[in-house]
């Protein structure tokens, strides 16, 4: 599981990371959450561990804009605010939980791994920026309207999102169409005019199929603009 923590304090977060490490967790650092806005946009996590009194961007800003970005990422407020009207608001602005400082680490965790069942227990959801794909029903949508997709179409999108950030060979491509006998000098230039076709219809939820010469092909979501904002 590629957790995002977004803690200010150093001391703090090198500490939590090694026990989330240790737990078996990917750990990626932001010190501000400017930086913890670049990668959310920029990457494919699992889920978030914000503070609210970041840097450069507050943890309540932060949380709004991912939440109306990433609707389906779990997202963890960790802080020292501790008052009824902080819980109420960090909920209201998109926490799945609120947990304050200080803390118990097992504590942490076990909520964690609670937070991540009932997530996976909603479905088979996958979302890329502001697309959300729903694999059960083979449907992708995009602020609730759906995307029309061929079957080829949605096969190469599904990989590809699967794989957000990395290259997708070509060869890949073809198996995900034809299974594992698929042979990709029998579909001559079919993988790139799907991929053209694809390219238009994700220009609305803002994604980029981007083309690495001689490897293949790679799903991003452009990273949002740095938003300055108050210390929370």
């Amino acid at each position: 599981m590629h957790i995002l923590l977004a803690e200010d304090d150093a001391l703090l977060a090198d500490g939590l990371a090694a026990q989330l490490k240790g737990a078996g967790f990917a750990v990626e650092h932001a010190p501000n959450g400017a930086v913890a806005e670049y990668l959310l946009g920029r990457h494919r996590f699992d889920l978030a561990i914000l503070d609210l009194g970041l840097p450069l961007l507050d943890g309540l800003s932060l949380l709004r804009n991912v939440r109306a970005e990433q609707p389906l990422l779990p997202i963890v407020v960790l802080t020292a605010r501790d008052s009824l009207e902080d819980r109420v608001s960090g909920l209201q602005a998109g926490a799945d939980d609120y947990v304050t400082k200080p803390f118990d680490f097992p504590e942490l965790e076990a909520r964690l791994h609670a937070l991540l069942r009932r997530t996976r227990a909603r479905g088979s959801g996958l979302q890329v920026g502001g697309m959300l794909l729903d694999r059960d029903n083979r449907r992708a949508t995009v602020g609730g309207e759906a995307i029309e997709l061929s079957g080829r179409e949605w096969a190469m999108l599904e990989l590809l999102a699967e794989r957000a950030g990395e290259v997708v060979t070509k060869d890949e491509i073809v198996r995900a169409w034809m299974g594992d006998e698929g042979d990709s000098a029998a579909v001559g230039n079919a993988v790139e005019v799907y991929v053209h076709k694809l390219r238009r219809k994700l220009e609305k939820p803002g994604l980029v199929i981007r083309t690495v010469r001689g490897l293949g092909y790679l799903l991003e979501s452009p990273a949002p603009a740095a938003t300055a904002g108050a210390r929370g």
